[in-house]
C-alpha cells in the first residue's frame, strides 16, 4: 500500500504500521492478507513517486504483492497559498530562533490565505501525471498486479482555514484517470465528511486525521474492492 498519513494516524497521532486499529490492517484482516504500508505525513503523489523510485523496501515488497492500494492525493488537493517547498525547508533554517520566527509566520499566514483556494499543493493535472507515472512503473514491473485507487477524503482543519476547494477538481481528475486506466476506485469523501460532523467519532483534533470508528468505516468500504481485485 502506498499512502499518506491518513493510513496510519489515529485520534491521538501517528501509529505503528502494524497497529490493528488502522484501516489498512482492518482491510488485511477482512480479506485474509498481510499488509505493508509505505507512507509518510504530508506525502503528495509526487512524494509517492519519489518513494517508488528510491525506496528499496518498496522494491522488495512489490514482487510478493497480491493487490496494490493507492491511498494518496488528499494532500495534493489542500490549499497551499505559500509554496510547499517553503514549508518543507523551514526545518533547515538556522539559527533556531530564526527558524521559530519563520515557522510562526508561516503558521499565521497559511490558514488566513487558504480560503483563496489557490495555488494548491499540486494542481490536478500534476497529480494525475504522477499517478500515471506510479502506475506505469509498477505495471512495468508487475503487469499482473491489480490496483485499487482511493479517492481523496475531506478535512475541517483550522491549519488550512477549514477550506478545501481543491478536493473536487483533484477527485474528478483522479477518477477520470482511473476510468481510462481501468482501475477501480473507492470514495472516501462521504464517510469522512459525516465523521467530522459527528462528535461521537472522536476524530483527531487537527481536523485532518481520523478516529478509529472512521478507520473502521473506511476499511469496510475498501475491503470489497480489494477482495474483488484479488479475484
Amino acid at each position: 500500500m502506498l499512502s499518506d498519513s491518513l493510513a496510519y494516524y489515529g485520534p491521538r497521532g501517528g501509529l505503528a504500521a502494524d497497529d490493528p486499529r488502522i484501516w489498512p490492517n482492518l482491510v488485511g484482516a477482512s480479506v485474509g492478507a498481510e499488509v505493508d504500508v509505505f507512507g509518510r505525513i504530508g506525502w503528495t503523489s509526487r512524494d509517492v513517486w519519489w518513494a517508488v523510485t528510491q525506496d528499496p523496501n518498496i522494491w522488495a515488497a512489490l514482487p510478493h504483492a497480491q493487490v496494490l492500494v493507492l491511498a494518496f492525493g488528499g494532500m495534493d488537493s489542500l490549499p497551499s497559498p505559500l509554496p510547499t517547498a517553503l514549508r518543507e525547508q523551514i526545518r533547515y533554517v538556522r539559527p533556531a530562533r530564526l527558524r521559530q520566527v519563520v515557522r510562526s509566520a508561516y503558521e499565521w499566514l497559511q490558514p488566513r490565505l487558504s480560503p483563496v483556494g489557490w495555488p494548491m499543493a499540486l494542481p490536478p493535472a500534476v497529480t494525475v501525471e504522477y499517478l500515471d507515472r506510479i502506475h506505469g512503473a509498477i505495471s512495468h514491473l508487475r503487469p499482473d498486479l491489480p490496483v485499487v485507487l482511493c479517492l481523496p477524503s475531506t478535512h475541517i482543519s483550522p491549519y488550512y482555514g477549514r477550506a478545501h476547494p481543491g478536493r473536487i477538481p483533484t477527485t474528478s481528475a483522479m477518477a477520470e484517470w482511473a476510468r481510462e486506466a481501468g482501475v477501480p476506485t473507492v470514495e472516501f469523501y462521504e464517510i469522512t465528511r459525516a465523521a467530522f460532523a459527528d462528535p461521537t467519532h472522536e476524530m483527531n483534533p487537527d481536523g485532518i486525521h481520523w478516529g478509529f470508528e472512521c478507520h473502521r468505516q473506511i476499511a469496510a468500504a475498501v475491503a470489497p474492492a480489494v477482495a474483488a481485485a484479488r479475484g
